[in-house]
Parts: structure tokens; C-alpha cells; sequence
């Protein structure tokens, strides 16, 4: 495995890194002093400065960089680029690679239908509209996907949907268009049968916003992580992707390269907090020497550049397998990186915002918007606990346990 960039990324990487600082950056410092937020996501807008940038970064050509038919980029090609990305939480949708749009996009482009990939697919590639994925339950453990209770039904040439779903992330944004909707088409198929994905369009009869979920107190405005009801909901068959049964196999090929990119993006979130980090204590006198130099910072600063070290290797490892042998080759990396990540993404962050004191606590730094970000992930995709449960299993076949 060899892990120098290629030319290609190389010079993505350069204009990735220069559009950050000049123009994401600096509106992420003035974002943070004078964002609020409304409890009811019906009032939420989209701020007309992200409108600006993404239409810049549309122009420079940094758009779709996530999908490579289009970008031309490999996942190992790509992952430093989204590296970069997670330097700052508003720049993801601005390059238009932000979950779970990027995940549906990747879905639509792989078992879409033609009809589905104009309707759906190119309105978003073009973030002229947002999406959602509604898979999560309220009232079932969802860490187990075979415990859902959502159904689709056939009826003639129409299915009908029943079920609550909630956590579904991007949800209040005010362009959030369409969902797809993960639910039990035939419980008595074999358990990796029964569900199905259908696309169902907001505005649809029965689909109803129940609320948004606050994380640690707040609603991550405009985005908002969603409880939607669907009631009797009908829509034709062809809403179905890829055909009825197809769900599991459509969530396999879904979830493998967007894990690499968001533990990327973790990286980035990492190595901005160190960042944070070592400038305030460098800055910051206490009984008479830098913080720096008090206690055991330097500990923590060299065990946190180790940390990312190896992460990023891991996940480099991983994207390196997806590109040669795919998913099925790289599923214990894939439930690995899915752990160390945010893990460490969390760590690094909570030891910055504990160098920073008060600072780290509030809107004067990205940091405890970082933190909810990493703190999500160990649960988002499958919690911590599951995946090392696939690891184990995994590791225990090669002596046939």
C-alpha cells in the first residue's frame, strides 16, 4: 500500500486547503458569534452566505468531490480531501458532500432507476434540494435493524407505508425535498429480505414533522435530526429502489465508503482541535508560564498527534481496501475505523476545550460544536458496541470460533 497522494489529489487537496481558509474560515468564526436558533424548525432559513460560497465552490470545481464517476477521485484519492473538510462543520454542505446526502446520492446513483436519478438524483447533485434518511425507530432498538417495525405493503400497483421513524438528520432543513425510507416488506423472508427502501417526496399525503431532537441542547439548525410519522402513506412502485427486498443489500453498499468519510472528517476535526490547543497554550499565561508548559500538556499533545497518526493510517488502510476488494473485503476495517474515530476525534476535542477553559464552552470556538459532532457518530451508522461486536466475530472465524 502506498499512501503518497497522487497528482490529482494533490492539487485537489491545495485548492481544498486554500478554499477553507480563504472564504469557509473566516465565516465560520462570524457563523458561530450570531447563529441562533428557533425551537420550531418551520422558521429555520437557509442562510444565504452558505448559497454564496457553494455556488464559489461550484465554480472552482470543487463539488461532488465524494462520488467518483464524478470526481474522478478513488476513496483513497478522496479521503484527505474530506479530511480537510472536517476542519470546519459548515464545509461539507458547501462543497456538497455532506451526509446523508452524499450516502442517498450514492444510493440513487447505484440502484436508482433512471426516473429516480432525474427526479431525485440530479436536483441533488446540482444542491438545488437536501435529503434525508429515515431509518432509525423510536420504539425498537435500532442497533439492530431486523427489530423494525415500519412496514411497506403492497397494494396493487401501489405500496403503502406505516411507521415513525426519528434521528433522521437533515430532516428541518427548509430544502429537504425527499427521504428514503427503510421499512419490513415481507416479514416472512429470509431476515436479509424482508425490508425494502422506498423514495418518498415530503410533500407526500401522510408523511408528518413531528419534531427536531435536540442534541446536548441544541437543534443544529437548519439541518435538525427529525421524528416524521408516516400514516397510510401511498405511493407508486416505482418509489421502490432497486426493487422490493433489496433493502439490506442497498444499506451494505451504502454505509462503506461514507463511514471513510466521515472518519476523515474526524480526522480534520481532531487536528483542528490540536491545533486550538497548542496556539492557546502557547498564548495563555498561568502561574507565570505558558499553559503549555503546565502539568501534562505536552503528554497530551504528543499522544494526541499519535492518536491521529495512526487513525489516519487505519482509515487510509480501509479506503485502500474498498478501491481494490470493496466492501465485503474491508468489513472489519470498516467497523474499526467506525470506533477509533470519533473515539479519538472525542478525546483530542475534550482535551482542547479544557486547555481553552471557558472559550472551549462556548460560541467562541467551533469546539463544542465539534464535540456533538464526534459525540453523534459513536452512535450514527451503529454504536460503538456493534461494531466491535463485527471486529470480534470477524477475528474469531480465522481460528474458526
Amino acid at each position: 500500500m502506498n499512501f503518497e497522494h497522487s497528482e490529482k489529489a494533490k492539487e485537489m487537496i491545495k485548492k481544498v486547503r486554500l478554499f477553507l481558509d480563504e472564504h469557509i474560515l473566516p465565516l465560520e468564526s462570524e457563523y458561530l458569534q450570531h447563529h441562533t436558533e428557533d425551537a420550531n424548525w418551520k422558521n429555520w432559513m437557509v442562510d444565504p452566505r452558505i448559497e454564496v460560497l457553494k455556488e464559489k465552490a461550484k465554480a472552482a470545481g470543487l463539488w461532488n468531490l465524494f462520488l467518483p464517476e464524478i470526481s474522478g477521485l478513488s476513496n483513497v484519492e478522496y479521503a484527505p480531501v474530506a479530511e480537510i473538510t472536517g476542519h470546519s462543520l459548515l464545509a461539507p454542505e458547501i462543497f456538497n458532500c455532506n451526509a446523508p446526502d452524499t450516502g442517498n446520492m450514492e444510493v440513487i446513483w447505484k440502484y436508482g432507476s433512471e426516473a429516480q436519478k432525474e427526479q431525485w438524483m440530479k436536483p441533488l447533485l446540482e444542491g438545488k434540494i437536501r435529503s434525508a434518511f429515515c431509518m432509525t425507530e423510536p420504539d425498537v432498538a435500532s442497533s439492530d435493524a431486523t427489530n423494525m417495525e415500519a412496514t411497506i405493503v403492497e397494494d396493487g400497483d401501489e405500496i403503502v407505508l406505516n411507521g415513525t421513524k426519528w434521528w433522521s438528520t437533515g430532516l428541518g432543513h427548509p430544502n429537504c425535498k425527499v427521504v428514503i425510507f427503510m421499512g419490513l416488506s415481507d416479514p416472512s423472508a429470509h431476515k436479509y429480505l424482508q425490508h425494502s427502501m422506498v423514495l418518498v417526496p415530503m410533500d407526500t399525503a401522510g408523511v408528518t414533522i413531528e419534531r427536531m431532537l435536540p442534541v446536548f441542547g441544541s437543534f443544529d439548525a437548519p439541518y435538525g435530526h427529525g421524528e416524521v410519522s408516516f400514516k397510510n402513506v401511498r405511493l407508486p412502485k416505482t418509489a421502490v429502489i432497486a426493487g422490493l427486498g433489496k433493502g439490506f443489500e442497498i444499506a451494505q453498499g451504502r454505509l462503506g465508503p461514507g463511514r471513510v468519510h466521515h472518519c476523515m472528517r474526524q480526522i480534520g476535526v481532531a487536528e483542528r482541535a490540536l491545533e486550538l490547543m497548542i496556539k492557546r497554550g502557547m498564548e495563555r499565561i498561568a502561574f507565570g508560564k505558558p499553559l503549555i508548559n503546565l502539568g501534562g500538556n505536552r503528554d497530551i499533545i504528543a499522544n494526541a498527534r499519535i492518536d491521529i497518526e495512526m487513525t489516519r493510517l487505519l482509515i487510509l488502510k480501509t479506503a485502500y481496501l474498498l478501491d481494490t476488494v470493496g466492501a465485503m473485503g474491508a468489513l472489519s476495517e470498516v467497523s474499526q475505523i467506525k470506533v477509533v474515530a470519533p473515539n479519538v476525534a472525542c478525546k483530542i476535542v475534550d482535551q482542547a476545550i479544557q486547555l481553552l477553559g471557558g472559550k472551549g464552552l462556548s460560541n467562541d470556538s467551533p469546539l463544542a460544536a465539534m464535540y456533538a459532532y464526534a459525540r453523534i457518530l459513536r452512535l450514527a451508522d451503529g454504536p460503538d458496541e456493534v461494531h466491535r461486536g463485527v471486529v470480534a466475530r470477524l477475528e474469531l472465524l480465522k481460528y474458526k470460533a
